[in-house]
């Protein structure tokens, strides 16, 4: 058996490492660095910023721990020269990893000839390849990810106007940011220059900020970055963005029916990403896709092609590396005929803000639209031990659990069964993860309640919210 997989982000190397451990022949074709948008100028980059942010935070509330006359300064090109380097060494760490006799990595740009064909012309970063080199194989796996969206509004393509993956680069901190965009990257943008002593303002169009998120949590996140000093506008639609100078933009929003303005001397656009299909020749081929990416079974990654699948961002299900990971994983699997016991539907997410927060399972909001009977339980950060030696007792945990039908009517899940999990506070990106074990393996909050978590920890933030009943 061989197995063509287009992409080396998350989606594409792990599948490949994992199938050439099986004993599977794999081409891995890349058009960029290995590692993907991840770690090249998404996850990976980003935390690396979140962690100097996060110093300069403790820095500054360094007399509650007793450091007096305490003085110091910020150098932003090294906070740049430090995130290229873990960069540049997680990427030499998987290069070292596909450096497999059953891998063959290429590098360049690939199209599909026809169904079990792939074209790869020269055209990657590294440059290796310096001609067209085509490629065959039983079954094919596409994870070419995804790219930063834009608004379709006047002033969108100005030369200044930046995405998640310009801000990276940038020479120094501008004395002002506006965000375009109050989801996941737009967010965790607008916590780390705070931090960094940039003036923020974000516009998000929705109601509330992360708009896929439980609502409370939303609400609470944005009660706590407000008080950090960040400016939010929720409700806000941004109709133009406009050049005032060589060092400012103004962006023109409406907000309930009035005209207002944000001048910043940054603009970031994170309103999202969209998979990066272009120059696959898809259409060519037949395989179906729509704008939000290429269609797949919910349960195999199958395309409408049998032999070919679609992992991670590219199939616009849900656009997180560790989601396409576990694609990868169940694509590989259906090809090579093992049964697994993934669950894709429990998939945790975090935004790496300051607080964090995370969320796994159903929302309060869901099950209402849904008709699912639901109590939520809840605890605070306030009264967790661990949290108040830290001092960082800002956030909360709620757990939603499957509650009794009123007479005659029906629930898709028994009562105390666990469905969903929702933190905002200290380390709700690892806390999450318990949740996660409990939701996806179908626990019911009995057999949570009989978990013991270690004194004093922050995960007993969820013991305490367990146990509010």
């Amino acid at each position: 058996m061989k197995i063509i997989i287009i992409g080396a982000g998350p989606g594409g190397y792990e599948t490949a490492l994992l199938a050439a451990k099986r004993g599977v022949e794999v081409v891995l074709i890349e058009s960029a660095h290995v590692g993907g948008i991840c770690l090249n100028e998404g996850c990976i980059p980003t935390k690396t910023f979140c962690k100097n942010a996060e110093v300069l935070d403790s820095l500054r509330e360094g007399e509650t721990f007793g450091l007096t006359d305490l003085t110091y300064g910020f150098d932003f090109s090294k906070v740049i020269d430090r995130k290229n380097a873990v960069v540049e060494q997680l990427r030499g760490g998987v290069e070292g990893l596909l450096n497999n006799k059953l891998i063959t990595l290429v590098r360049g740009k690939a199209s599909f000839k026809d169904a079990h064909t792939v074209t790869v012309t020269p055209g990657a970063t590294p440059v290796t390849m310096e001609k067209s080199v085509e490629y065959s194989a039983d079954h094919i796996i596409i994870a070419t990810g995804s790219v930063s969206s834009s608004l379709p509004i006047p002033g969108a393509d100005l030369p200044g106007i930046l995405t998640s993956r310009e801000i990276l680069d940038i020479e120094k901190v501008p004395s002002s940011l506006c965000v375009i965009g109050g989801g996941v990257i737009g967010l965790e943008f607008a916590s780390i220059f705070s931090s960094f002593g940039c003036e923020v303002t974000v516009l998000e169009y929705c109601k509330d900020i992360l708009p896929r998120f439980d609502t409370d949590l939303a609400k609470r996140l944005k009660q706590s970055l407000s008080k950090r000093g960040i400016s939010i506008e929720t409700q806000a639609q941004v109709t133009s963005i406009t050049e005032c100078d060589s060092n400012a933009y103004t962006v023109s929003y409406t907000r309930k029916g009035k005209e207002e303005t944000v001048t910043a001397e940054k603009v970031l656009m994170a309103v999202g990403r969209r998979a990066n299909v272009a120059s696959l020749n898809l259409d060519d081929l037949g395989l179906e896709y729509t704008q939000r990416g290429i269609v797949t079974d919910e349960r195999t990654m199958q395309t409408n092609i049998p032999h070919i699948y679609a992992v991670g961002d590219i199939n616009g299900r849900m656009m997180l590396a560790h989601a396409a990971t576990f694609q990868g994983i169940v694509a590989l699997d259906h090809i090579m005929g093992v049964e697994n016991q993934i669950d894709l539907s429990v998939m945790p997410a975090a935004v790496f803000t300051s607080p964090e927060a995370a969320s796994v399972g159903l929302t309060e909001d869901e099950c209402k639209e849904r008709g699912i009977p639901v109590k939520c339980l809840k605890s605070f950060f306030r009264a967790n031990g661990k949290a108040v030696t830290m001092g960082e007792t800002d956030g909360f945990c709620k757990v939603v659990v499957a509650a009794e039908p009123k007479e005659g009517a029906q629930s898709p899940y028994q009562p105390g069964r666990v469905l969903g999990c929702h933190l905002y506070g200290p380390h709700s990106s690892d806390i999450v993860q318990e949740a996660c074990a409990m939701i996806s393996r179908k626990a019911t909050l009995e057999e949570f309640q009989s978990v013991i978590h270690t004194h004093p920890t922050l995960t007993e933030v969820l013991q305490s919210a367990i146990h509010s009943v």
